[in-house]
């Protein structure tokens, strides 16, 4: 088995930050210089998240993500602000080859499936978010982690793969940037 290397980077107010339990964003640098670094690291895909997009119910920066798309030697994974299709075939034509969509997974669930039908599954990726209650329960998160849906991690990526998610990104909340791994 080959270990794919695909780094996730989360760009906030424009600039890459790196966070802890998705939150205490700390400004890391340029989105560009982080790609061509990726670029040289030979990673296998890149995953480029703007985690202020939806909060602050902006449109997907199309400027940024086609200099980013332009500078990327590896396939080029997009999510942030996107709430229709439109967006979605104006990402793609960016060059990414790949949308990322959590708000929306629970906002407009017909979205996914839109999308999927149009592009394929295998452009959509589905961004569940991961934390435990005060008793140790798994429950799905949006909003930056803030708002709790209420739904069981496995039964939600079972209903997103039905919708025509191609694949499913897992964020455990309480990991973030912790360097501990997927289990704190």
């Amino acid at each position: 088995m080959r270990i794919r290397v695909i780094p996730s980077l989360l760009i906030y107010n424009g600039g890459l930050v790196k966070s802890v339990r998705f939150k205490d964003y700390k400004y890391v640098g340029d989105p560009i210089n982080a790609v061509k670094i990726f670029n040289e690291k030979e990673v296998d895909e890149i995953a480029i998240i703007d985690i202020t997009a939806s909060r602050e119910k902006r449109s997907p920066d199309m400027r940024q993500i086609s200099e980013m798309a332009s500078e990327a030697f590896m396939p080029l994974a997009y999510g942030g602000g996107i709430t229709n299709v439109e967006q979605i075939r104006e990402i793609f034509y960016c060059g990414v080859e790949k949308v990322i969509i959590n708000s929306s997974l629970h906002k407009d669930p017909e979205l996914i499936r839109i999308a999927a039908g149009l592009f394929g599954k295998q452009s959509i990726v589905a961004s569940i978010d991961v934390k435990k209650d005060m008793w140790g329960t798994q429950w799905v998160y949006t909003e930056n982690g803030r708002k709790n849906m209420k739904m069981e991690p496995v039964e939600f990526a079972r209903k997103v793969e039905d919708m025509g998610a191609g694949e499913i990104l897992l964020n455990n909340i309480d990991a973030d940037g912790t360097y501990s791994g997927l289990r704190p």
